[in-house]
């Protein structure tokens, strides 16, 4: 399945997922969840280093929402020249 990892890795990571309750399931996507959306708000940041923390909030929406929606949700997103 992935190309970096051995067969017994791998094995030994879909046992251990098998073996977890729901519980821990929810709590390990919940986590996966937030990383990504904080490594999504981080390259904002790296990528416009002077903007604003509302400006970083839309251009999250705009990346989460999709920039048609972003735009109708949030109509001062119109104020980002760089967005299509």
């Amino acid at each position: 399945m992935l190309e970096d990892t051995s067969a017994e890795a791998e094995e030994l990571q879909i046992r251990y997922w098998r073996e977890m309750s729901p519980a821990d399931k929810a709590a390990l996507v919940s986590a996966l969840c937030r990383n990504t959306r904080e490594l999504a708000r981080e390259g904002i940041r790296s990528r416009h280093p002077e903007a604003t923390e509302r400006e970083c909030f839309l251009r999250f929406a705009a990346l989460t929402l999709g920039v048609d929606l972003a735009r109708r949700v949030y109509p001062e997103l119109a104020d980002i020249a760089d967005l299509p």
